[in-house]
């Protein structure tokens, strides 16, 4: 059983900004994921081009099913707003995170994050070594209760916060909520935090190791894989570099 997660940029490689969908497919069919956790997901944008890319993805992996949580509504760098629970099935041009499963799905959960949305904070690029200023966004969590090969585990997809110490909140809040859904439990995502902070915080441990980001020259891990729980053995996947996105997907396989 492969655990996989991936900030795919929406669907854009770093260089430039075309985004095409069989490209987007076939980087999606390579990871070979049974679950799949990704950030940065663009449905109905007119960057990527219109294209619902977790429902592509869901068609490259024959997934069973796919949940895409947006964490805003409209334009991400025009006008946009922060999504309510009102548009998960409604949006239609939004940009958040998706999960993707092969098995059956008992149950989803979404948890909305407190954000800094009115600020905007430096954050250096390391693949070019220049800074920008961003503005934050909102944030969600989206978990599945996941009839598996193992059991029935809760896998959970989060991006969090680039703001230093928003994020070590935004953690602390998803691991005690994801506490209180049937176990085993899995966090998979983007977290902005290096390993041993992300660990400490979660009171987790790590199930991959590397570095993810810049992907053409990872030099620092913040997309993450961890479990607080006792699970099967596991080992990790080590993926080829896609055609696209600034970030290294990650992957772990479990024995059934």
């Amino acid at each position: 059983m492969r655990l996989a997660s991936w900030n795919v940029l929406h669907g854009r490689t770093s260089a430039d900004a075309a985004v095409d969908g069989d490209r987007f497919a076939r980087a999606i069919a390579a990871i070979d994921a049974d679950v799949l956790a990704l950030q940065e997901v663009d449905r109905g944008q007119a960057r990527s081009g219109l294209l619902d890319l977790a429902e592509i993805a869901a068609e490259a992996t024959g997934s069973a099913v796919a949940r895409f949580v947006p964490a805003i509504i409209g334009d991400p760098a025009r006008e946009w707003r922060a999504a309510e629970a009102a548009d998960l099935d409604a949006v239609a041009d939004g940009y958040g995170i998706a999960l993707v499963s092969r098995y059956p799905v008992l149950r989803w959960h979404v948890l909305r994050l407190e954000s800094s949305e009115r600020f905007r904070a430096p954050v250096l690029m390391p693949e070019t070594r220049s800074v920008l200023w961003l503005r934050d966004e909102p944030r969600a969590v989206v978990a599945a209760t996941i009839r598996t090969p193992l059991g029935d585990w809760t896998v959970a997809c989060t991006h969090l916060s680039f703001l230093q110490g928003v994020n070590v909140r935004q953690l602390r809040r998803t691991m005690r909520w994801l506490r209180q859904l049937p176990g085993p439990r899995v966090l998979m995502g983007d977290l902005n935090l290096p390993p041993a902070v992300a660990r400490r915080v979660a009171q987790a441990d790590l199930l991959a190791r590397g570095a993810t980001f810049p992907q053409q020259r990872p030099l620092v891990q913040i997309d993450h894989i961890l479990s607080a729980d006792d699970l099967p053995r596991s080992r990790q996947v080590r993926l080829a570099r896609p055609a696209l996105s600034d970030h290294m997907p990650i992957a772990i396989d479990f024995e059934e």
